[in-house]
């Protein structure tokens, strides 16, 4: 027997949702910001060269990889983990209508592995390793059904500024959260604590941070869909989920366009994401910065990246949210090249960069979630935006190995960071292919004023 619900969307309750739906951006903003961004790059890449005492690798799983690449190659493993997991979160979310459960199970999954990163320390690169795998993938699958809510919450006028809004108050409570980390870093010496002790606090404190807040979405959003049998067993619904995923993926060769946009997001946000993981570490391991300037930097990245959010989303109403996304792309082109030839030591060059990168970040991501909601069929939300999530927050996948891989082969980080350029041409080239308005007609959705 299936359980239907039945849900009112009146303006006032979509609304509601909405600001509800802002609270888990507010939350789950101290993972990438706190974690992925500042804290957890270089202290990992500090435990993995105490290992190795002096020696060029360390043992990961009978393989020598150089301390340097270690960050990086946990963050590839966890793209591959997140590849095959997203998806099929994604389907059963799709097929059992229970996306705000599933949502919270995977963020209290991802927000428990964070706060034991408290444990990390003493050469424990792969206790490290092991939780930041856990964490982010649990981190994406719980945004692809975050991201799934926004078509059935907002009007197709209302998507980019609903998106953007999201994307500028996840800015603002990430921005917070790290102000008082950074407080407890820079003195942590009143506080009786050691910098490693401080910095595990930190990163433990974004667990907490986002599990606490979570709370707030779960009660505000409502699922929608018409529910799985109430007498399916969990292993029915994980196998109907999976055929429900093979039935999309066939699908997916009807919507040609979609998969262009797709195709394009992935190149681009690759050199998007793997430019935020590796910030810190460049500034650190390259550019020589004291962790304060990091860390002071990338909080002023995510205040400014709040107007950043709000600045596009106005153009993109003017101007459309595709012409908007090309043009931060080739802003994104100019700060890799610029990144290269930045001057060791040099804190006001850093500064200027992080504020360059901070207008185009927030807008990038926001305003490319509120486009593929566009070109997706109804009722299969969560399902498209596990195939969008792939390249989202945490992946990486072609990006990271292909910094691996140049700091394996060069051990440059300068060369490893003008590597990334590539993904910003090719994603612009592939973007400007893909005809919009086509593609949202395709997938049976009405087109708005501006894309």
């Amino acid at each position: 027997m299936a359980v239907e619900q039945v849900v009112e969307d009146s303006p006032q309750a979509r609304r509601r949702e909405q600001r509800g739906w802002y609270f888990y951006d507010w939350a789950n903003s101290a993972f990438p910001t706190t974690v992925l961004t500042v804290f957890l790059g270089p202290y990992l890449t500090t435990i993995a060269e105490t290992a190795a005492q002096g020696r060029p690798y360390v043992d990961v799983l009978w393989f020598d990889v150089r301390p340097s690449a270690y960050y990086s190659f946990v963050v590839g493993t966890a793209a591959i983990l997140q590849i095959i997991l997203m998806p099929i979160a994604g389907a059963l979310a799709d097929h059992t209508g229970r996306k705000k459960e599933l949502m919270g199970l995977f963020a209290y999954l991802g927000a428990g592995a964070t706060m034991c990163f408290w444990f990390l320390s003493d050469g424990r690169y792969l206790l490290g390793g092991a939780l930041f795998v856990t964490a982010s993938t649990a981190f994406a699958s719980a945004f692809v059904i975050y991201n799934s809510f926004l078509p059935e919450i907002s009007t197709p006028d209302e998507r980019d500024k609903v998106s953007a809004q999201g994307w500028g108050f996840g800015y603002l409570g990430g921005g917070l959260l790290l102000a008082v980390n950074l407080a407890l870093f820079l003195g942590h010496e009143s506080f009786g604590v050691t910098e490693g002790q401080a910095v595990r606090i930190a990163l433990s404190s974004a667990g907490l941070w986002w599990a606490g807040f979570t709370i707030i979405p779960l009660l505000r959003l409502r699922n929608r869909r018409t529910l799985a049998s109430v007498s399916e067993s969990t292993g029915q619904a994980v196998a109907g989920s999976f055929r429900q995923l093979g039935r999309t993926i066939v699908e997916l060769r009807r919507y040609p366009l979609t998969l262009g946009f797709l195709v394009a997001y992935l190149i681009y946000n690759d050199g998007v994401q793997t430019v935020i993981s590796f910030s810190a570490t460049y500034a650190d391991k390259e550019l020589e910065l004291d962790q304060s300037v990091q860390i002071g930097a990338i909080l002023m990245v995510q205040f400014v990246a709040f107007g950043g959010a709000l600045l596009l989303g106005r153009l993109a109403a003017s101007y459309g949210a595709k012409r908007v996304v090309m043009g931060a792309l080739v802003g994104w082109t100019a700060v890799v090249g610029v990144a290269y030839f930045l001057p060791k030591g040099s804190a006001p060059a850093f500064f200027a960069l992080g504020f360059a990168i901070a207008i185009v970040m927030g807008g990038t991501q926001a305003l490319s979630r509120s486009l593929y909601s566009h070109v997706i069929p109804a009722g299969k939300e969560a399902e498209y935006y596990s195939l969008y999530e792939i390249s989202d927050k945490g992946s990486t996948f072609l990006g990271s190995f292909t910094l691996a891989l140049a700091l394996q082969l060069t051990d440059s980080y300068r060369l490893g960071i003008i590597s990334l350029m590539i993904f910003f041409v090719i994603g612009f080239v592939l973007l400007a292919a893909v005809n919009l308005p086509r593609a949202i007609r395709a997938a049976g959705n009405e087109v708005p004023d501006r894309v």
